[in-house]
């Protein structure tokens, strides 16, 4: 059948007054992109506010009688919802519009943030239920938004349009700290909740209008949009939606290379939740910075991560576009330089005693570690287009695993106390811990992967970016092989120091 031949949906009520269209972009693919990039501005937002609550609580405005272990498990309470959902998240979004799923999900979540004050002010067992909720709920959004690019992402914009709503991730955490400290401060510690709740709500009304599962399900998209979307697919997108019986399991659970893309976010979850979690106060206690100054620095690396994320999707999809480069090229270099620099800073975090050099070397760490997401995080799409929403809701949901127990081990770390008078040498540990896992994306040059690529290779996987996938590993290999010897005597220095 031919485009001219398709029969399109019919015009809903709403789009014969307003099309289904974002004025200030003139592509609908990139109207997904920027709302889905929205969706997680608002959903990473919410994460942000329990950490300047509790500063606020420490300050005595609020009664706050909660232990270590009390604080520790409202902290991790998101995780445990969140990381029970990854994988049956990544089925849902291969069964059911993947939009709608990622839609409600982050709705879902918004209307528990508005109960989280209420709850704040019962009991902390409440709190944490209502955040273990609001963990279940936000489980899906990562597999769904690979669900969602399994149909409208071709495959020469894959970095750039991945990127583009990832990058909200980032963006919220920029956004997030800055408003809550603010809101917090000028208002109350009530109303970073309230406003969070509220502006998921608001989105959603406009997700459901503007959102839809495939191209040629969408009222208004051009024929010319839509014939490039679905000749650059081909027949991928034709084939039948895997089921518990047709995923290769037994191919991805006895294969390294799924393992080492596992850990690469197991890693870079680590990092990213402590900074979420313990960046404002470790500021805050270290430099003796005010809480709306440490929202506003908090905010610096996510900022230039932000940034950065999308212009090495750009980037990425440049050098692949042009032949300047190979996939497999391209996905080595990002992941080797991004993990790699951000290990460097960390490092450089670890030791430097002024507020300016802290702030430096931490906003330039994570800001470089953006490079890594258009390596790792986008090649579920290169491997296995039918399986990146079971993909990335396996490797998402072990990287889960560290944002349940980062804050438990942080707490016992330091003993619940993040400031230079007492615990120094235990942040310093803690710094070059996670200067460690930055690098730490690595296996045995050895690996035998063949099993796996010819597998992915048969569901449907480009050949080429298969390939070069199990090739990452080998120059990643590499970074740890100099970076290793010379960050053990760090750690043994530091132990015993």
């Amino acid at each position: 059948m031919s485009f001219e031949e398709i029969e399109r949906p019919p015009l809903r009520h709403v789009d014969k007054y307003v099309r289904a269209e974002c004025p200030c972009i003139k592509t609908t693919r990139f109207t997904i992109a920027l709302m889905t990039c929205l969706g997680f501005i608002i959903s990473f937002g919410m994460r942000c506010n329990m950490g300047m609550a509790k500063l606020q609580f420490e300050n005595g405005e609020v009664k706050y009688n909660w232990t270590v272990a009390m604080e520790s498990a409202v902290d991790s309470s998101f995780f445990w919802g969140y990381l029970v959902t990854q994988v049956p998240g990544g089925f849902l979004a291969s069964m059911y519009p993947a939009n709608r799923i990622f839609g409600t999900a982050i709705a879902c979540s918004s209307f528990l943030n508005l109960l989280v004050p209420g709850a704040m002010m019962l009991h902390p067992t409440v709190v944490i239920l209502v955040r273990v909720l609001q963990g279940l709920v936000e489980g899906v959004t990562y597999p769904a938004c690979h669900g969602i690019w399994r149909f409208w992402a071709p495959p020469l914009e894959r970095s750039r349009l991945a990127t583009m709503a990832f990058s909200g991730s980032y963006a919220g955490v920029v956004i997030g700290m800055p408003m809550s400290g603010i809101l917090t401060g000028w208002i109350s510690w009530h109303a970073p909740f309230y406003f969070y709740g509220l502006m998921g709500c608001l989105w959603y009304c406009f997700w459901l209008w503007l959102s839809f599962e495939k191209p040629r399900q969408h009222p208004t998209i051009t024929v010319k949009e839509l014939k490039y979307i679905e000749k650059s697919l081909g027949e991928s997108v034709q084939l039948p939606m895997p089921t518990i019986a047709t995923t290769p399991w037994r191919a991805m659970a006895t294969s390294m290379p799924v393992y080492a893309i596992i850990v690469a976010n197991f890693c870079r979850s680590w990092n990213f939740y402590l900074l979420v979690l313990y960046q404002s106060a470790y500021l805050k206690h270290s430099f003796d910075f005010k809480i709306e100054e440490t929202g506003i620095l908090g905010a610096l690396p996510h900022l230039l991560m932000t940034i950065i994320v999308p212009f090495g999707g750009m980037l990425a999809d440049y050098l692949r576009r042009s032949g300047i480069m190979t996939t497999t090229n391209v996905r080595k270099l990002f992941n080797c330089g991004g993990f790699g620099l951000e290990g460097l800073f960390f490092l450089v975090v670890a030791h430097v005693t002024s507020p300016m050099g802290a702030v430096t070397a931490l906003t330039l760490g994570v800001a470089f570690s953006g490079f890594a997401i258009s390596g790792y995080n986008v090649n579920h799409l290169d491997i296995a287009p039918r399986y990146a929403s079971i993909l990335m809701g396996m490797s998402n949901g072990i990287g889960t695993i560290a944002g349940l127990i980062c804050p438990i081990a942080i707490d016992h770390l330091t003993r619940g106390q993040i400031s230079t008078a007492t615990t120094s040498s235990k942040m310093k540990f803690v710094l070059v811990l996670a200067a460690l896992l930055a690098v730490a994306f690595a296996a045995p040059s050895t690996l035998d992967g063949a099993k796996l690529q010819q597998a992915l290779i048969q569901a449907g996987a480009d050949p080429e970016a298969a390939s070069g996938f199990l090739e990452i590993l080998s120059g990643i290999t590499g970074v740890l092989n100099v970076v290793v010897p010379n960050i053990a005597p760090i750690i043994s220095a530091v132990k015993s120091g």
